[in-house]
């Protein structure tokens, strides 16, 4: 009987550890699969993605950021004064204009030109570049890209009636085609894409607006 006990007792205690071995073993194993389920489906552990540091390339900079050069700087530099003193003609005409027709160009004009102007300005901000004043306006800039001198624009805002349609379409033609001659230096030499989108934008309209304008004064 004793030797039956004691076999049966070494039994018992062989199984007892074989369990304690196994709990052991399972403990490893959940330790080396890591316990925040990112173990693989085939036993290895895995690890999770983490997030790029930076912005993925296919991300859409924020408006002003990215890519630019001088030559979208001078864009913007050079298209707010510019559109400024299209914006100011335009704005002659609800009072001097008899036209019909050039009472809605200079309306369009307006329209387009105003929040080009605070988009432009915007870039330049972010870009940490200066503004033009909005002394810049004064036609410092005479006889460049179709910008008009101050003695033009003494007459334009005493003119009325068919002479002021006449003068109005006269100058912003001349005004327009400068305004293309720069949009199509950015869009050769630009790289900010909203610039170059807007330049662009600039060369399709204002071509149109020159194409009606000379309609309108006979000259096709």
């Amino acid at each position: 009987m004793t030797s039956k006990r004691s076999l049966v007792r070494r039994a018992a205690f062989r199984r007892a550890a074989a369990v304690v071995s196994a709990g052991a073993a399972a403990v490893v194993l959940a330790a080396c699969g890591g316990g925040d389920g990112t173990s693989g489906h085939d036993g290895h552990a895995t690890t999770s993605p983490t997030a790029s540091p930076s912005a993925p390339a296919s991300a859409p900079a924020p408006s002003g950021q990215g890519q630019h050069n001088a030559a979208d700087v001078a864009f913007a530099k050079g298209m707010i004064p510019h559109h400024r003193q299209a914006v100011e003609m335009a704005d002659l005409a609800p009072s001097r204009a008899r036209s019909a027709e050039v009472k809605k160009l200079a309306e369009d004009i307006r329209k387009a030109q105003d929040p080009e102007i605070k988009t432009l300005s915007g870039w330049l901000t972010s870009w940490g570049e200066q503004v033009p004043a909005e002394g810049a306006t004064d036609h410092s800039a005479h006889g460049t890209a179709g910008m008009m001198t101050s003695e033009q624009m003494d007459k334009l805002k005493t003119a009325s009636g068919t002479a002021f349609d006449t003068a109005f379409m006269e100058l912003m033609v001349e005004h327009h085609e400068g305004a293309v001659a720069m949009a199509k230096t950015e869009q050769a030499q630009g790289a900010f894409p909203g610039a170059k989108a807007m330049a662009e934008a600039i060369v399709t309209s204002q071509s149109a607006e020159i194409a009606q304008m000379n309609k309108l004064l006979g000259r096709s």
